[in-house]
């Protein structure tokens, strides 16, 4: 009789384990290597990635490189190590990073990029924003702010760009500026806060608004340095309005900013979705199956996968926030993770 029960607790334990959570879990490890914590967008990236990786059945370990390359060279030779099922690295500086890339994918450990692409080498997978497009969406919203303010789409501008090493803040530059050539009466002027250091955007528009106090508008590639921003404006003696401002991460304090009438128009990047297709895909990418181009729905954003020359590349569209529609739970700024559960691509 003992026997028997053991056998049919044996039995009994087995089937609970194979519904459970726990054994969707058993699919393995995957390390996502942060380029810093530093900003909400970062921190979100991390819980967002952790959220929908385990709804498809992984287990995600964080690793925080401080925004130091030679750091997270370092964490991806440890990482390597450990052979986990995938890296997901967003890279501190594109180009050092290649060769612990190719490190990787020899040990046969598939790379994710997430935010960040990396063009001069294969990767297994790409979740990026439209960041070019980006670019042009704050183009066409600071066409629509200098017009309304001065008669016709002429001023000058302010760019506050982040670090000049990271491909995110340079494609951005790249659609904003192309975009706005359709106007010469424009000025822009475009300076990098290196390391992406809040201090150094404030610093920025404090030594801007001496040497140029006509400035119209200031556009900063991040919600946190428009914080900055707004801290020098202030203490110029600015007061919401005077300044137009715009940024371009939809972080919640970029939303707070828009409530408090400080900034205009914020550029969202599509955090959630951005993560959301990396758990999509990941059955596939830990495979090493083919991703297919197309288009795919990813929470709700009609999103394209494409095959480029550095591997498969998902780009998903973002879009722009003023007082009209900074309440939409829809923008990851007011922190309400969707509901819905991502599902593996077939």
């Amino acid at each position: 009789m003992k026997r028997i029960l053991l056998a049919v607790f044996g039995i009994l334990a087995l089937a609970f384990a194979t519904l459970t959570p726990a054994f969707a879990q058993s699919k393995g490890i995957v390390y996502y290597i942060v380029p810093t914590l530093l900003d909400e967008f970062q921190t979100g990236s991390v819980s967002a990635l952790e959220l929908f990786l385990k709804q498809t059945g992984y287990e995600m370990k964080t690793l925080n490189a401080d925004n130091k390359t030679d750091a997270q060279q370092s964490q991806m030779n440890d990482v390597i190590a450990l052979k986990p099922a995938a890296i997901i690295l967003a890279a501190v500086d594109f180009n050092a990073l290649k060769p612990s890339i190719e490190a990787a994918r020899a040990a046969g450990i598939p790379v994710v990029e997430f935010d960040r692409q990396i063009t001069s080498t294969l990767s297994d997978f790409t979740s990026v924003a439209g960041t070019v497009e980006i670019g042009y969406v704050a183009a066409d919203q600071a066409e629509k702010l200098l017009k309304a303010k001065n008669g016709s789409v002429k001023g000058k501008v302010l760019q506050v760009l982040g670090d000049p090493g990271d491909p995110y803040t340079l494609d951005i530059q790249k659609g904003f500026e192309e975009k706005m050539k359709a106007f010469p009466d424009v000025k822009i002027i475009s300076l990098p806060a290196m390391q992406w250091e809040a201090s150094n955007a404030g610093t920025i528009v404090a030594d801007q608004m001496l040497a140029n106090p006509d400035i119209d508008l200031i556009f900063s590639h991040a919600a946190h340095l428009s914080v900055a921003a707004v801290a020098s404006l202030e203490a110029a003696g600015k007061k919401p309005g005077d300044v137009m401002l715009m940024s371009s991460n939809g972080a919640p304090v970029g939303l707070d900013l828009i409530r408090k009438g400080w900034l205009n128009v914020e550029v969202e990047q599509p955090l959630y979705a951005q993560a959301a297709a990396v758990a999509m895909f990941m059955d596939k990418i830990a495979k090493k199956e083919e991703i297919k181009p197309g288009e795919y729905d990813v929470l709700g954003l009609k999103s394209t996968v494409t095959k480029e020359a550095w591997g498969p590349n998902i780009k998903i569209p973002g879009a722009a926030i003023s007082k009209e529609n900074v309440d939409n739970p829809a923008f990851w700024g007011n922190q309400k993770p969707p509901t819905d559960t991502v599902k593996p691509v077939e």
